[in-house]
């Protein structure tokens, strides 16, 4: 049995950490930074401090050095050594650096005395890959440098983050985008144990109970799961755990399962060989045509035609909602 849903659903969708440059900003400057889908953008302050106003927030965020902001639905937002300041777009500010995409993004005017150093990436998640993970997490996530100090593995990949940056040494980039994906996992940790039973779905995947459901499905999608077997993989009666479940995770058991498979199933249609059949039996279907009704249903093409398309890189095939 898994013992830690959160590593599951990670790894479900298929997140790869990636630095697309750090910067050495000097004021006057501002940065508008496009939406962009199926990524979770984060900047960290390894010298200096700057503001973020992620569309859709009244307040911006002040970035003091040491500190991380992440924001995991790609939201548009602002860079700026200012609240205010008018911010220029990405795309110009990119062509009027110069910047090639190695080395430093170098901008702004020549108050080098302030200036500020981010490391600045994303982590990306297949397009075919969704959760209530996601759905669950703020528009934007701040922890403090001092923060940071109460959760020993953030503070020594944030700090190993920034040193590997700003060094430049053979092989950085590959241990910075391995470390950026630890990032996203120390954020969305410090993230539940900040919110407690706030944290929408991400409070199931934490507490005990939930959590070991959570696991039996994961480590056992084709099992012939009914609410009373997870309830006695959760130590509770039925009722109790059916109510509970549906509270934390925000639908009930059978639909979680159900999205759970699907997952599984794309994901092993992308990355075996293995016959629709064999897929069909891991999902816990027991005839291929009954695999097939359901995976049309959440993903509009069938098993065959969708690991097609994939290999074939015609289309993107996009899940519906897991929420029924």
């Amino acid at each position: 049995m898994s013992q830690d849903p959160l590593s599951d659903i990670l790894r479900a969708l298929r997140m790869k950490g990636t630095i697309y440059f750090r910067t050495d900003f000097n004021p006057p400057w501002g940065v508008a930074v496009p939406e962009f889908s199926n990524v979770a953008r984060f900047h960290l302050a390894a010298r200096g401090s700057c503001w973020v106003r992620v569309e859709g927030e009244e307040q911006p965020v002040h970035l003091a050095q040491g500190d991380l902001i992440v924001i995991p639905h790609g939201a548009a937002h602002v860079l700026a050594d200012e609240p205010d300041r008018e911010p220029t777009s990405l795309d110009d500010v990119l062509e009027t650096s110069g910047f090639q995409g190695t080395g430093a993004l170098v901008y702004g005017g020549e108050d080098g005395g302030r200036s500020t150093q981010l490391i600045c990436g994303h982590f990306a998640f297949d397009d075919t890959a969704i959760h209530p993970l996601l759905e669950a997490l703020p528009r934007y996530i701040h922890i403090s440098g001092s923060e940071s100090l109460n959760n020993a593995w953030l503070e020594s990949a944030m700090k190993f983050i920034s040193v590997e940056s700003l060094g430049g040494k053979p092989g950085s980039d590959a241990v910075v985008h391995r470390l950026s994906e630890i990032i996203f996992i120390q954020a969305v940790r410090v993230y539940v144990d900040r919110m407690g039973s706030d944290a929408g779905s991400l409070a199931g995947v934490a507490d005990p109970q939930i959590g070991r459901a959570l696991g039996a499905m994961h480590s056992s999608p084709q099992a012939p799961w009914t609410v009373e077997a997870l309830a006695r993989e959760a130590g509770m009666s039925r009722t109790a755990f059916a109510v509970k479940f549906a509270q934390l995770i925000g639908m009930t058991p059978h639909n979680y399962l159900t999205q759970w498979r699907m997952q599984e199933a794309s994901r092993k249609l992308r990355e075996t060989r293995e016959s629709i059949l064999t897929v069909a039996e891991h999902a816990g279907y027991r005839s291929e045509a009954a695999f097939n009704r359901a995976f049309k249903k959440w993903f509009d093409a069938t098993p065959a035609s969708y690991r097609r398309a994939l290999h074939r890189g015609l289309a993107r095939i996009r899940a519906s909602s897991f929420a029924e």
